[in-house]
Parts: C-alpha cells; structure tokens; sequence
C-alpha cells in the first residue's frame, strides 16, 4: 500500500471513518437506554465537521484532517442499523461486525487512491491496528466527541 500523504486528491475530499459504537460508548451519558438515538446525535455532531474539518478539535488529528472538507462516513452496527443519513455525513450500516466494515471501507479508499487522506476514528486497539497496516490514520473519539 502507498504512503498515506493526507489531504484531498481527484478522488475528493479525504476520509473521516468513524466507529460509531466505539464513539458513541465512549462517554457514559446514557447512550445504552438508546443507541440510536445516541448515534443520531453524534451524526448530526459530525455534519459541522464534513464541511470544515477537525477544526477546533482534538489537536492529535493530522494537519490535513483539520482544515477544509472530509468525506465523513459514520459506520454503524446494531440497533443504530437504522440511522439515516444527513447532507455531509454518509451512513453505511454494517450487516455483521463493524470493525470489519470499517477495514473495506478504508482497504477500498486507500486501493483506489493510496495518496488520499484517511482517518479512522476510534479508541479499539485491534482496529486501530488493522487500519494502520493498510495506510490509514488513527485518532481517539475526543476528535469528534468532547469529552470522550
């Protein structure tokens, strides 16, 4: 796989994938009494972000993730299954596992552009393995979830 170099290439925008579950989880605010309803609020959360970037958030994103547009994907799984999308956030429900959702996305992203900026959002360990050993980056929820 080609070196990940960030930033926006003739394919688009560079990739935001975030982990839904492993996000939403990762403050216990009560999201358990309604998982959908709490992947819905990280949606809307996350479509101020596609079109400006990390900006304003957690500083240990790459450069390239915290100014312009990204192409932000919230991969979800379980009873937030039916989340629906919303303008700058694509949902893509996972049928089975979605850390395995989340490494086709980005193996596909990075085979057909392996100079396109991708970021994975997600504090999982052996996710963050799996996508970094296909040239993808790696950031904590508190990227895109305050107080995570």
């Amino acid at each position: 796989m080609g070196e990940n170099t960030g930033g926006g290439t003739a394919t688009g925008a560079p990739l935001l994938v975030v982990d839904a579950a492993n996000v939403v989880g990762s403050v216990p605010d009560g999201w358990w009494r309604d998982r959908r309803g709490a992947t819905e609020r990280l949606r809307d959360a996350l479509a101020g972000i596609a079109g400006d970037g990390l900006t304003g958030h957690h500083p240990g994103a790459p450069e390239w993730s915290r100014t312009g547009r990204l192409d932000v994907v919230l991969v979800v799984e379980g009873a937030a299954r039916g989340v629906a999308p919303v303008p700058g956030v694509r949902v893509v429900a996972a049928s089975g596992s979605g850390d395995d959702r989340i490494v086709e996305l980005v193996r596909a992203s990075l085979s057909a552009d392996p100079h396109r900026g991708c970021l994975v959002v997600t504090a999982d360990r052996e996710l963050r393995g799996r996508v970094t050993a296909l040239g993808a980056e790696v950031t904590g929820p508190r990227a895109v979830r305050p107080g995570a």
